[in-house]
C-alpha cells in the first residue's frame, strides 16, 4: 500500500473513474462539490446528494457544461431521513444503474464549540445523527447495490480530533471517533468476503465554510484548498486502491 504522502500526490489517470457510478453526500458545497467535479472530470456518473437543491443544481450545471457524464440530483436531509428513505434510495440506484461503485460520506455538521459540561443535548443528538448514524444507515441500505460492483469503495470523512480528543470540540470530535471505529469494524467484517471496501479520509485543515465556522479569526488564504486534497479522494475511489481496506488516510500528511 502507498503511504499517505504518496497518496497525497497521486496522479489520477484521465479515465480513472470511467463508467463508475459514485454517490457523494454534501455535494453542493465545499469538499463534496469539488469531489463531484473531479469525479465527473475523470469519467464518473455522479449522484449529487444533499439537502439544498439549488446548490446541487449549480454543481450539475457545471459538470454538464464541462462535458462530463450527466449527473443525478438526489435531495436528502440526513438529519431527518429514515431507514425507509435509504431503502428507497437503494431501489432508485438499482433501477437506474444496477450498481453503485463509490460512496463518499462527505456531509457533516460542526455543532457547538463549547465544553462538554455545557453542551446542549439537542445539538449533540443532531451532530451524532448527521455525522454517524446517517452514514451507517445509508451504507447499510446501499450495501446490496455496492455488492453488485466489482470494485466498490466506501469513504467516510474523519478528522484529526477523531483520533486525539481536544478541548471544546464536543460532539463533532466524538462523532469522528465513532466514524473511525465504524470504519475499522465494518472493514474487518468485509475483508475477503467480496468487492466492497471501506476507508476513511481525514481532509485536514481545508478552506471550507465549516473550517471558517470553527476558526472565524483564521486567515483562509493560509489553508489548503479542496482541490489540493483531491488526489487522496480519487485514489480511494479508483481501481488503484482496490486492495486498500480499513485505513484512515491523511489527505495532508505533512501539515
Amino acid at each position: 500500500m502507498l503511504s499517505d504522502a504518496q497518496i497525497a500526490v497521486y496522479q489520477a489517470p484521465e479515465n480513472l473513474l470511467a463508467d463508475r457510478v459514485i454517490m457523494i453526500t454534501g455535494a453542493g458545497d465545499g469538499i463534496g462539490k469539488v469531489a463531484a467535479l473531479h469525479c465527473a472530470q475523470h469519467g464518473a456518473t455522479v449522484i449529487l446528494a444533499g439537502r439544498t437543491v439549488a446548490k446541487l443544481e449549480q454543481v450539475y450545471d457545471t459538470i454538464v457544461d464541462n462535458g462530463g457524464p450527466e449527473p443525478v440530483i438526489y435531495p436528502i436531509d440526513l438529519e431527518g431521513a429514515s431507514s425507509e428513505d435509504y431503502d428507497a434510495l437503494c431501489g432508485h440506484i438499482e433501477e437506474q444503474f444496477g450498481r453503485l461503485d463509490g460512496l463518499l460520506h462527505n456531509a457533516g455538521i460542526l455543532g457547538q464549540r463549547t465544553p462538554l459540561s455545557n453542551y446542549r443535548t439537542d445539538v449533540w443528538d443532531k451532530v451524532m445523527q448527521v455525522n454517524v448514524t446517517a452514514g451507517f444507515q445509508m451504507t447499510q441500505a446501499l450495501m446490496p447495490v455496492l455488492e453488485k460492483s466489482d470494485n466498490a469503495s466506501v469513504i467516510f470523512t474523519s478528522s484529526g480530533v477523531g483520533r486525539v480528543g481536544r478541548s471544546f470540540w464536543g460532539a463533532y470530535a466524538v462523532s469522528k471517533f465513532a466514524v473511525e471505529g465504524m470504519v475499522q469494524v465494518w472493514a474487518s467484517e468485509l475483508e475477503g468476503l467480496g468487492s466492497v471496501r471501506i476507508n476513511a479520509i481525514n481532509p485536514g485543515a481545508t478552506r471550507t465554510s465549516m473550517r471558517m465556522q470553527a476558526f472565524p479569526a483564521e486567515d483562509p488564504t493560509t489553508l489548503t484548498t479542496a482541490e489540493q486534497i483531491m488526489p487522496t479522494y480519487l485514489y480511494l475511489l479508483g481501481a488503484d486502491s482496490k486492495a486498500v481496506n480499513g485505513q484512515s488516510i491523511d489527505a495532508q500528511p505533512h501539515r
